[in-house]
C-alpha cells in the first residue's frame, strides 16, 4: 500500500472564496489545538456474582485529579489530560491523542450497595468495584425430593 503524504489544502489559499479560507482555517485550528478537541475515555463494564466491574482507560492521568462520584444510582466519572505544551511545537511530527476534560455518568442497578465501592488505579486503567447487594447475589437452594 503505498503512503500518500498529507497536503492541506494547498498553498494557495488566498485563491479559494471567502467560505471555503473560513472552513480550512478551522480545520487547521481543530487539527493544530490538541486540547480543544473533546474526548471521553474508553470504558469496560462487567459483572460477577459479587460486583459490578467498571474498567475505564486513562492514561497519562494522575488520579488525583481523576473524580468518582456516586450519587442517585448514577457513577460519574471526572478528570483531565493536560497537553503538555511547548512553545517550540516543532518536534511534533503528528498529534492524534486528544486532550482536555472528560465526564461520563453512567446508571447503576438497584443492586449495587453504594455504600461499598472500591476504586484503584493500575497501569493506566482506574477499576472502580460495585459490591452488590447481598438479596442480589445468586443463592444455592437445595431441594429434597421426597419419595411416595
Amino acid at each position: 500500500m503505498p503512503v500518500v503524504k498529507y497536503s492541506n489544502f494547498g498553498s494557495d489559499v488566498e485563491d479559494y472564496p471567502a467560505g471555503i479560507r473560513l472552513f480550512q482555517d478551522s480545520l487547521s485550528r481543530l487539527f493544530s489545538e490538541p486540547a480543544s478537541r473533546p474526548w471521553s475515555p474508553a470504558v469496560d463494564i462487567f459483572e460477577n456474582e459479587n460486583a459490578l466491574i467498571l474498567k475505564a482507560d486513562l492514561p497519562e492521568i494522575d488520579p488525583k485529579n481523576v473524580g468518582i462520584q456516586l450519587e442517585n444510582g448514577t457513577l460519574t466519572l471526572k478528570g483531565e489530560r493536560k497537553f503538555e505544551h511547548q512553545d517550540n511545537n516543532k518536534g511534533f511530527h503528528r498529534i492524534e491523542r486528544s486532550y482536555g476534560s472528560f465526564v461520563r455518568a453512567f446508571s447503576l442497578p438497584d443492586t449495587v450497595d453504594g455504600e461499598k465501592v472500591k476504586a484503584d488505579y493500575k497501569n493506566g486503567v482506574l477499576t472502580v468495584t460495585l459490591a452488590k447487594k447481598e438479596v442480589a447475589k445468586p443463592k444455592m437452594i437445595n431441594v429434597e425430593v421426597s419419595s411416595n
